[in-house]
């Protein structure tokens, strides 16, 4: 019986050991990346364009919004959001390795903006939906491949304020039908969203969402 031919390691690239915050009051502030967990912060130039994306929106005023980072990681987009001037920053992870080094970050900035929340993603998002919270900003930098957007943007319809905007980082454009072949539908979890702006930068699709003022 002919012998199957050995696998082959498949490696992933190490995260880089620093992201840097683009502006606000920390800006060009170092954050350390653990190399551990997946853990594969959103790029500088990313962040930039996103950031822009956002102030664009708001006229450049970040002043009284609150935000929730719901895959926090390196605290990379939490952290610039509080930078830039946000009320209130809620950073979710569900890692103790993680929170331990957002904790210290944060007390390193005086942060006292940011509130650091161990926990489960979809299990914060749905505990917050039941209690009334609502943001101006919901970040969602899941991990890639496990279908975490399918189950968690559903969930931000109800943690949302009017006019409230969902930054979606992902490793394959959203299905917007639009997007997509002719005759194919926007699948239903992503029914109830308009994009506002999209882009690529390498492997990384990112995407700047309101709700649809047309939905049933």
């Amino acid at each position: 019986m002919p012998k199957k031919p050995a696998k082959i390691p498949v490696h992933r690239p190490p995260p880089p050991q620093h992201v840097r915050i683009i502006g606000g009051a920390w800006k060009r502030t170092q954050l350390p990346v653990l190399d551990a967990l997946g853990l594969r912060p959103t790029p500088d130039r990313v962040r930039e364009t996103v950031f822009n994306w956002i102030s664009h929106q708001w006229g450049n005023d970040w002043s009284g919004t609150n935000v929730l980072d719901l895959f926090a990681g390196s605290g990379a987009l939490g952290f610039e959001a509080a930078s830039r001037g946000a009320e209130a920053v809620v950073m979710v992870d569900s890692h103790s390795p993680v929170i331990r080094q957002l904790e210290a970050v944060k007390d390193k900035l005086h942060a006292d903006a940011v509130t650091l929340l161990r926990a489960d993603a979809l299990a914060a998002a749905q505990s917050m939906a039941l209690r009334g919270q609502r943001y101006d900003l919901v970040f969602l930098d899941p991990p890639y491949q496990l279908d975490f957007l399918e189950r968690v943007l559903p969930l931000c319809v109800a943690l949302l304020k009017e006019d409230g905007l969902v930054y979606v980082e992902s490793g394959a454009p959203l299905p917007f039908a639009a997007d997509v072949d002719a005759g194919a539908q926007t699948p239903d979890w992503l029914a109830p969203w308009q994009a506002l702006r999209a882009d690529k930068a390498g492997i990384v699709y990112f995407h700047l969402l309101r709700l649809r003022t047309d939905r049933a």
